[in-house]
């Protein structure tokens, strides 16, 4: 069976989208699909992988799941990504809600610019001592539809994201689940340069969306910045961040950036 197929980028962040509103795919076979079509050089190759559905209560709902065939409730770049792809697919108009295991989230698509509200933050914890490869690193942590612990430093470049991203996401502190990690560095009252650690693809990314909004919020609780953030990503583009906060509590929070089309085909068998 020949897939057809999508293949989208959100600011770095690539994706493979599939229209399963009339679903062919086998719920048993579904994770080693996933796994298998997901890696480079050998297949499409993707951070992650998007299921399109027929929804109730939305004008359609989506399953995300990780590179690792894992599913999760939320991701910011994949979410602008299947507004696009609905939009463009003639799912849905430019205005559009989705359904998602963390919600009904709402999107606005003009070309290939998508704003994106976010689930609501919960779980903050502000400036914990955590010890981190024999020393005490000051990190925080909040939700924003996956869980995401932030640390600041002077210089991004001057971090093993790798190694240390990957201590930190197992740490014992985050367990059982674990979590991601984003190397934050504030360049001014607006603006911050960001590097993510991303649980399931277990690597650092070009771009995390729940990351950036995750690193302004904790930023904006600080009181280092204020709506809007420009959040420069390790691909070079850059998502904003719009947020409400009242003490220390969310109302509102919302994504915006390019999503680009990268390609359109079918996959073959061997494929996966």
């Amino acid at each position: 069976m020949k897939i057809p197929f999508m293949k989208m980028s959100g600011s770095g962040n690539d994706f493979i989208l599939i229209d399963h509103r009339k679903p062919f795919l086998d719920q048993g076979l579904l994770k080693a699909f996933i796994r298998s079509v997901c890696r480079r050089r050998i297949s499409v190759g993707a951070d992650g992988l998007i299921l399109i559905e027929r929804s109730e209560r939305a004008d359609f709902k989506w399953r995300f799941y990780n590179a690792d065939g894992s599913e999760a409730e939320m991701c910011g770049n994949g979410g602008r990504c299947a507004a696009r792809f609905a939009s463009l697919k003639g799912i849905a108009g430019s205005s559009l809600t989705f359904e998602t295991l963390a919600g009904i989230l709402s999107a606005q698509v003009n070309g290939k610019r998508v704003k994106l509200e976010m689930t609501k933050p919960h779980d903050l914890r502000l400036d914990e001592s955590i010890p981190i490869e024999g020393k005490e690193v000051i990190l925080s942590k909040i939700n924003t539809g996956v869980p995401h612990a932030v640390y600041f430093l002077e210089d991004l470049e001057d971090v093993d994201v790798f190694r240390m991203g990957r201590e930190i996401r197992f740490h014992p502190h985050y367990a059982p689940g674990g979590t991601n990690v984003n190397f934050v560095q504030m360049e001014n009252s607006s603006q911050l340069s960001i590097r993510t650690y991303e649980r399931g693809v277990e690597d650092e990314t070009l771009a995390c969306g729940t990351g950036a909004v995750a690193s302004a919020l904790i930023a904006a609780f600080k009181g280092w910045v204020k709506s809007p953030v420009s959040i420069r990503t390790r691909g070079g583009e850059v998502l904003q961040v719009y947020f409400e906060i009242e003490g220390m509590q969310v109302k509102q929070t919302f994504l915006e950036g390019d999503v680009h089309i990268i390609y359109e085909g079918k996959m073959w068998e061997e494929a996966y």
